[in-house]
Order: C-alpha cells, then sequence, then structure tokens
C-alpha cells in the first residue's frame, strides 16, 4: 500500500538514477585513465 505513495515512487526513481549515472561514471573515468595512461606513454 505504501508505494503507492508517490514519495516512495520518487525514491525508487532517484535512486535508479543515482545507481545509472555512477555506473557511467565509472565508465567515463575509466576511458579517461585509459587515455591519460596513453598519453603519457
Amino acid at each position: 500500500m505504501g508505494d503507492r505513495s508517490p514519495k516512495a515512487n520518487q525514491k525508487k526513481s532517484t535512486q535508479k538514477d543515482a545507481k545509472a549515472s555512477s555506473a557511467a561514471q565509472k565508465k567515463t573515468a575509466a576511458v579517461a585513465s585509459k587515455a591519460a595512461g596513453s598519453k603519457k606513454k
């Protein structure tokens, strides 16, 4: 019953967005570190 409240839905959506954004940040960080490593060489 409590899951139907807008606050609960907002929490779920924000958690999903946070997970997706953190995963994207990790990917971009990995790419950036690879690029930096190749530049140093």
